[in-house]
């Protein structure tokens, strides 16, 4: 994958301070392609397809809003809290706006936590960014195996 002007920008727009105060690349200096590279290999070694992820964690979010911020039980599996403050965030890729909504994901069986965002959702399923490793709202790999298919 090629470092592109429009990728050069997005990593510029991802760096602490520009679109959130921590940023989305963690404690990674590499170019995001090389970390989308990386990534996707991650993925398909652990079987899982971003479509289906992305549509899982989805799922989990719009049942968790129901909760009106309170946790709420989802299929037995998961206890999950939204929060929703006001506001949105842009896109570091430039197609679009995101509400600042929230999401704790607990596994119940393995109390394993993910946080996951809207902005998160949009950056893993479209640019298949799941943020730098160190990142606050990573959507590490074999995490999101363990915690949404295991």
């Amino acid at each position: 994958m090629k470092m592109t002007p429009a990728m050069r920008s997005a990593q510029e727009s991802m760096q602490p301070g520009v679109i959130t105060e921590e940023g989305f690349l963690g404690d990674e200096e590499m170019p995001i392609v090389d970390m989308i590279v990386r990534d996707e290999g991650e993925m398909i070694s652990l079987g899982l397809s971003f479509e289906k992820t992305a549509e899982q964690l989805s799922y989990l979010l719009k049942e968790g809003q129901k909760g009106l911020g309170e946790p709420v039980t989802i299929d037995d599996k998961w206890l999950i809290r939204v929060v929703d403050p006001r506001g949105q965030l842009p896109c570091p890729f430039k197609d679009g706006l995101f509400h600042k909504m929230t999401a704790e994901i607990i596994r119940k069986s393995t109390d394993e936590t993910l946080i996951v965002t809207d902005m998160s959702i949009h950056l893993f399923l479209e640019h298949h960014f799941i943020e730098g490793k160190g990142s606050q709202f990573r959507l590490e790999p074999q995490l999101l195996k363990r915690i949404l298919f295991d």
